[in-house]
């Protein structure tokens, strides 16, 4: 039995979040293993209402969950970072879920911007820092509003912290089996302390594992291969902000938001899951939303908590769908069949696998 807390958020995100539950209901029964789930009303509607984001005892009631299904956060009359920052940071850093997972998987018949690539070409995992660097909130600022205001971040990283994330992307390389070469993306021309850091962590730990080719980018340069040899990557190690940015652009290689997927992982504790796009609140109460991301985010949770099999019926059912042409485009809209549909599909397909 798997408890799983279920935070359907803001916007669309509650019609997206019900077809990825409904889907790894479907997992379970083919599998054997039950689920439970529970939701939790976290999200813009709630803070409109009584101004509060994600308290303490909210926390606390997540604890005793195997795992975190996220829909979307964010709205229209609600400032940006608030729920962004009490929500979203804030589960990261109390579950330390040091880990952001973001595979780049190009599917049959998905568009992708890049000319002459194809499903072949564009498979690779992006493993970026999720709990340190400059998202830690270290600076201030001082005489705000005046022609003498000053504001510093400062981007912050020990030992520890980058080790424990180099460990994680030369295991998940090893396992993964692909290419057996791990990227690390970088810019330690300029940042002399913290991306030193970072290259020393990467060939010292990278010793431990003979098997795994190591490589490095800066990551200027990453945008740019990403774009122009994508089929050079196997996975990817980057700090938190830099990986903030080039995931964003690995989802767009992939046929955009609709199909991009997210993890937010504690290997040793609770971890988080979703779809890399916004809330789309244009789109709310119309079922006309792409759910595949969010179902993607199941496939990552599965394997997290050791479900692999279950994961793999996942890919596979996305794939067949994909493949046979019945989704016209990944975009709202424009699929050629609704959001529950779409659902429905995929968790038959499961079922009769």
């Amino acid at each position: 039995m798997y408890k799983i807390a279920v935070m359907p958020g803001d916007g669309t995100g509650p019609e997206v979040v019900n077809e990825a539950v409904k889907v790894l209901h479907a997992v379970a029964a083919k599998q054997g293993f039950k689920v439970e789930t529970q939701n939790f009303d976290f999200g813009a509607e709630r803070y409109l209402k009584t101004g509060e984001l994600l308290p303490d005892e909210g926390l606390k009631d997540l604890e005793g969950f195997d795992s975190i299904i996220l829909g979307a956060i964010g709205h229209p009359s609600v400032k940006p970072g608030i729920l962004e920052v009490g929500i979203l940071l804030k589960a990261r850093f109390y579950f330390d879920q040091y880990i952001n997972l973001r595979p780049v998987k190009l599917y049959p018949n998905v568009w992708t911007p890049l000319k002459d690539k194809g499903p072949k070409d564009i498979d690779f995992v992006i493993i970026r820092e999720n709990t340190g660097g400059l998202y830690t909130g270290m600076g201030g600022a001082s005489m705000v509003g005046t022609q003498y205001e000053i504001a510093t971040q400062q981007m912050t990283y020990s030992r520890p912290i980058v080790e424990r994330c180099m460990r994680y992307a030369f295991e998940y390389t090893k396992k993964r089996n692909k290419d057996n070469t791990l990227t690390l993306s970088q810019k330690c021309n300029v940042l002399t302390h913290v991306g030193d850091l970072w290259v020393r962590t990467h060939e010292e730990v990278g010793a431990e594992y003979p098997d795994i080719k190591r490589d490095y980018n800066h990551v200027d340069a990453t945008t740019m291969w990403m774009v122009k040899n994508p089929e050079w990557y196997d996975v990817i190690v980057t700090s938190n902000m830099f990986g903030d940015i080039i995931t964003d652009l690995g989802a767009m290689i992939q046929g955009g938001m609709g199909i991009a997927a997210g993890g937010n992982i504690n290997p040793e504790g609770v971890s988080m899951f979703e779809p890399i796009g916004g809330s789309a609140p244009k789109y709310e109460g119309q079922n006309v939303i792409n759910p595949l991301a969010s179902i993607s985010s199941i496939e990552m949770l599965l394997n997290t908590l050791g479900e692999e099999e279950g994961a793999k019926l996942i890919d596979k059912a996305i794939y067949q769908v994909l493949e046979s042409g019945q989704i016209k485009s990944m975009a709202a809209g424009h699929m050629g069949m609704s959001t529950s549909e779409v659902g429905d599909l995929i968790a038959d397909i499961i079922t009769k696998m």
